[in-house]
C-alpha cells in the first residue's frame, strides 16, 4: 500500500503537501530578507560615526581689521603704531600663510586726511620690507565725516568655527543596544582642534610648496654632472654619528 506523505489540517480539509511547506519556507526567507533591507538606512547612517561628519568644523573667511587713529598734523606713523603694524603683518603671515591681500583704507574728507595718507605710505613700506609684493597690497579711500577718522588696514583671514558640545544628552548611555556612538561623542576633540589650530586654512587642504633653494639645487646638479656622490660621505656620516 502506498502511503501519501501528507499533513491533514482537519476533517474536510485539503491535504497540505511538502511542496506547499517548501513554498512557505521560501516565502519566510524572502520576508526575512525584506525585513533586513529595512535596516539599510540605519546601516548607511553608520557613516556618521566619523567625528568630522557628526561634529564638523566650519571654516570661513572673515576680515581682520587694524584701526590706527592718526592725529591731524602728524607725519606718518608713530613708533608705537609702527610696532602695531609689524605685529599685524606677522599675525597675517602666521595665521594665513601670507596668502591674503592687504587693503589700506585711508579716510577722505576728514581733517586728518593728509596725515592719514602719509601714515598709509609708511604702512605700505613696512609691508614691502616684510616681503609682500606690490600686487598683494591695495590702497583705498573711504568717505569719513569725523575729525580724526582711523586708518584701516585689513586682510581676509580663515576662521575656524568650533561645534557646540554638551547640547544633546538624550540617549541613555546605560542602554545602548545598537552599540553606536552617543550624539556628543568626539565633539570635544573637534572643538579643541578648532580652537588650537594655528592656520584654519590647513583644515581645508595642504599648503602649497615653498620656493626651492636655488644654491643647493645648483650644487647637487653640479655633483651629478661630475659623477660625484650626491649623498653624504661615509666618513663624514660616521663622525656626525659619533659626535651625536
Amino acid at each position: 500500500m502506498q502511503i501519501e506523505n501528507t499533513i491533514l489540517r482537519g476533517p474536510g480539509k485539503t491535504p497540505f503537501g511538502f511542496a506547499n511547506i517548501l513554498m512557505l519556507v521560501a516565502l519566510s526567507v524572502v520576508m526575512a530578507g525584506c525585513e533586513h533591507d529595512q535596516i539599510g538606512p540605519q546601516v548607511a547612517g553608520w557613516q556618521l560615526v566619523d567625528p568630522e561628519q557628526r561634529h564638523p568644523i566650519l571654516v570661513s573667511r572673515q576680515p581682520a581689521v587694524l584701526n590706527l587713529h592718526v592725529a591731524s598734523g602728524s607725519e606718518g606713523l608713530t613708533p608705537s603704531q609702527r610696532s602695531r603694524v609689524i605685529d599685524f603683518i606677522e599675525h597675517s603671515r602666521a595665521g594665513d600663510a601670507g596668502n591674503s591681500r592687504f587693503v589700506i583704507a585711508a579716510p577722505a574728507g576728514s581733517a586728518n586726511e593728509d596725515a592719514a595718507m602719509s601714515a598709509a605710505d609708511d604702512a605700505r613700506r613696512l609691508m614691502l620690507a616684510s616681503g609682500y609684493s606690490e600686487t598683494s597690497i591695495a590702497t583705498d579711500a573711504y568717505h569719513a565725516d569725523s575729525r580724526n577718522a582711523p586708518l584701516r588696514i585689513s586682510y581676509m583671514r580663515y576662521v575656524a568655527e568650533a561645534p557646540d558640545c554638551g547640547q544633546d544628552w538624550s540617549e541613555n548611555l546605560a542602554r545602548t543596544y545598537q552599540n553606536t556612538p552617543y550624539p556628543d561623542f568626539a565633539c570635544s576633540n573637534q572643538r579643541n582642534l578648532a580652537v588650537m589650530v594655528a592656520n584654519p586654512a590647513d583644515l581645508l587642504g595642504p599648503r602649497t610648496m615653498t620656493s626651492r633653494d636655488a644654491n643647493r639645487r645648483d650644487d647637487m646638479y653640479g655633483k651629478y654632472v661630475k659623477g660625484q656622490a650626491l649623498g653624504a660621505d661615509a666618513e663624514a656620516a660616521t663622525i656626525a654619528k659619533v659626535a651625536n
